[in-house]
């Protein structure tokens, strides 16, 4: 009997040693994939580094673009195109005018009556419209048939309230955020479609006439009197009520920033210098890059299986469009790398575009003791349930690295152009510091706001305390339909009847 005892227990101390010994392996094993997850972090946070001594290259290099995009057509990667707006809005305007906001997955119809100096902007109404994705890639005239019918429908809604003089043709401000050849004020071919717009025919063509075509195909009598980008539109917006107002960036789906240039500092213009002595510059910044771009393995990555590969680099580090995805490439890696949930990779989590930068923002802003909001968004995008409160941790840090990074280039990006505008320091003489206004538009800036309080403090940090006293960043909310019908406006065929 006592043999057998003695021999129970030894099978039962080897069967306790291998389950020990199988729970000490499958530690180890979770200590050196939590280990290896804690390095892919750590390396992303090295590559991604900002130190003010980069930025300050960065903002540099910008400049230096913005020179050479100037001097001459196809000098930099900076396009730095001449939008042939000479006059921005004075708040003298009066009359209704429309406006078309073409700029990403949504476009918006907006109507506007304008009452002058005393009555601003009198009312104004607007309808917001889905573009379905088979129309992003599908035809030219196909986008454009289905964007007129909205526009006609909305005409057709239009209220007594607004009012169009007997005789008149309805002007329409278009705000197409595209990079386009401006060939005048109301015209203009497009160079490439960004931001997933991938569609056939309509590279090289003049876009009012393309919307024109399709007006005119709806029965819809309009004219396009001003063919801006969302950036003027919001440089415009911001002029109208502020008159300090010297430059504008987009910091939404896609990112962009114009400014007011002395039209004497501008090589390639070859026609007559504007009575205004100023030019406003569409710079087309998304397309900027440079060796001090502190690019990783995933922005590399992303950029290579992009639809427009080595181009629009800054975009990719900054926009709303890719800050997301570049958070769902770093969590592949801890996926597929250190196991970061569990021993098989998520299906969903390779899905490239899953993640979408609201989502991160969300993630990224979750103030709660155990992180509720990021198990939840883990679960519902990505289909990871149960994921530990370190690991969760482990995600926002990679949130934090991603977004913080686009930040501080954004504010060395407008660094830049304070720099071109001879408004990046203080009043050396002691005199008055001229005051500075940059008009600001897009979801990232508007709702991200780790993202833009980090951009603002960055702007300070490099410019410093006395400069930064006068530099005044002013979100400017829908600028870009404001500001097209506020250039329609400006722009109309009936100025000169009324003036004279």
């Amino acid at each position: 009997m006592g043999k057998v005892a003695v021999g129970a227990a030894v099978v039962c101390a080897a069967a306790a040693c291998a389950v020990a010994a199988l729970v000490v392996r499958h530690r180890m094993r979770s200590s050196g994939r939590w280990a290896r997850a804690v390095a892919i972090l750590k390396e992303l946070e090295e590559k991604c580094a900002t130190p003010i001594g980069k930025l300050r290259q960065v903002a540099d290099a910008m400049t230096v673009e913005m020179h050479a995009g100037l001097a001459s057509e196809g000098g930099s990667k900076l396009k730095m195109l001449i939008s042939y707006v000479d006059n921005l809005p004075t708040g003298d305007e009066t009359g209704l005018f429309y406006a078309l906001d073409l700029g990403g997955t949504n476009f918006r119809v907006l109507r506007v009556q304008l009452g002058g100096k005393e009555g601003h902007v009198v009312k104004q109404e607007f309808e917001e419209v889905s573009i379905p994705p088979n129309l992003m890639v599908g035809r030219s005239s196909e986008l454009f048939d289905f964007i007129a019918a909205e526009l006609a429908k909305f005409v057709a809604s239009e209220g007594e309230e607004f009012h169009l003089p007997a005789g008149r043709q309805r002007e329409l401000g278009f705000t197409f955020s595209f990079p386009v050849k401006q060939t005048s004020i109301s015209s203009g071919t497009l160079i490439k479609w960004t931001k997933g717009f991938a569609i056939d025919g309509t590279v090289g063509e003049d876009v009012v006439a393309e919307l024109t075509k399709a007006m005119e195909r709806q029965g819809l009598d309009m004219r396009v009197s001003a063919l801006v980008n969302d950036t003027i539109g919001t440089l415009a917006g911001g002029r109208y009520y502020d008159n300090d107002v010297v430059a504008a960036v987009i910091l939404g789906t896609g990112t962009n920033a114009a400014y007011v240039e002395r039209a004497h500092a501008i090589p390639k213009w070859h026609g007559l210098l504007p009575k205004s002595g100023e030019m406003v510059i569409n710079m087309e910044w998304g397309n900027f890059r440079s060796s001090h771009l502190p690019l990783t393995e995933y922005d590399q990555a992303l950029d290579l299986e992009s639809l427009n590969p080595g181009e629009q680099i800054f975009e990719k580090l900054i926009s709303g469009m890719y800050l997301g995805e570049l958070v769902r490439r770093v969590l592949l890696k801890m996926a597929e790398e250190a196991a970061l949930f569990g021993d098989s990779v998520p299906p969903k989590l390779e899905i490239q575009f899953i993640l979408r930068t609201p989502d991160m923002s969300a993630m990224h802003h979750d103030t709660s003791s155990d992180l509720r909001v990021v198990g939840t968004k883990l679960k519902e995008i990505l289909g990871i349930s149960n994921t530990s409160l370190k690991t969760r941790k482990l995600v926002v840090e990679v949130c934090d690295i991603i977004a913080k990074r686009g930040a501080r280039l954004a504010a060395a990006g407008i660094l830049g152009v304070l720099k071109k505008q001879g408004r990046d320091s203080a009043a050396r003489d002691g005199g008055e510091m001229q005051r500075t206004v940059i008009a600001m538009d897009g979801g990232l800036y508007e709702h991200y706001t780790i993202f833009s309080n980090c951009l603002e403090t960055t702007l300070k940090e490099m410019i410093g305390e006395e400069a930064a006293a006068s530099i005044v960043i002013k979100l400017a909310t829908d600028g870009s339909g404001i500001g097209a019908a506020l250039l329609a406006a400006s722009h109309s065929q009936y100025l000169e009847l009324e003036e004279s």
